[in-house]
């Protein structure tokens, strides 16, 4: 078993995976301010809430696109499963054939992803993550990571718009009656769920248009599951696949 640890700009996913199964996927709260010896407590304790016993771990894989906090996360792994974990990046292997202007920008989530929706669903791929930012990341038939497009998070839109207005409230992510909203929360809501879901339906039509081939769509994140169902095209909700990318990864730099 090992331990995978994804770090967002807003949530870190955790989660405990081996060849058989994954026990557990947990989402907490990236805080810059944190400390080692306080990531290590919520660590220690996600791990004692799933009677995780620390011996069974066999090593540990950090992928993280937040690099102030890596050292950090490093720090707070070792004090808890007392071993250095591996770090996606620059000379780990991951199989993937990166055909971008500059590779080293693509973020290490995107990579991941990439790698398990490649073992998972094959090509020509397109696999969707809704975080802080919604990355859309598109796959060849030949298997080359191709790139994509990266456009505001719904939550991250959501802040904006109250920041920037005097008279629009915060509003929770849930769906309206109907598309044409009769009040205010009501309208804000159509445009943040059905607003986003038209994006996604939209950005593959065209994606699918420039391949010429209609592809295998995946969507990943914390805001997957409030989105996606108010999409049009079909579109697989996989919660885990940064779990399932991290573990390739980790197995191919045993």
């Amino acid at each position: 078993m090992i331990l995978a640890i994804d770090m967002g700009n807003t949530n870190i996913v955790i989660g405990c995976i081996d060849d058989e199964k994954i026990h557990f996927v947990e989402r907490m709260s990236t805080d810059q301010s944190k400390t080692e010896l306080e990531y290590a407590i919520s660590f220690k304790n996600v791990l004692e809430l799933y009677k995780i016993d620390v011996a069974q771990i066999e090593g540990v894989i950090i992928s993280s696109v937040v690099p102030p906090l890596v050292n950090t996360m490093k720090g707070a792994v070792k004090k808890v499963v007392n071993k250095s974990p591996k770090i996606v990046g620059p000379g780990i292997k991951t199989g993937l054939n990166i055909l971008m202007d500059n590779p080293a920008q693509v973020g290490s989530d995107m990579i991941v992803s990439a790698v398990a929706g490649l073992k998972e669903y094959g090509a020509p791929l397109i696999f969707v993550d809704m975080g802080t930012a919604t990355t859309i990341s598109v796959i060849d038939e030949n298997k080359n990571y191709i790139g994509g497009a990266i456009l505001p998070g719904a939550y991250t839109a959501l802040n904006a718009l109250v920041s920037n207005t005097a008279q629009l409230p915060r509003i929770s992510m849930e769906a309206p009656r109907r598309v044409i909203g009769k009040n205010t929360i009501d309208c804000m809501k159509s445009g943040m769920l059905y607003g986003n879901a038209a994006c996604i339906d939209g950005m593959i039509e065209r994606m699918e248009a420039e391949l010429g081939t209609e592809v295998t769509v995946v969507a990943t994140g914390g805001l997957a599951s409030s989105v996606v169902p108010h999409c049009k095209k079909k579109i697989i909700i996989d919660d885990a696949l940064l779990l399932k990318g991290l573990k390739l990864i980790y197995d191919k730099n045993v």
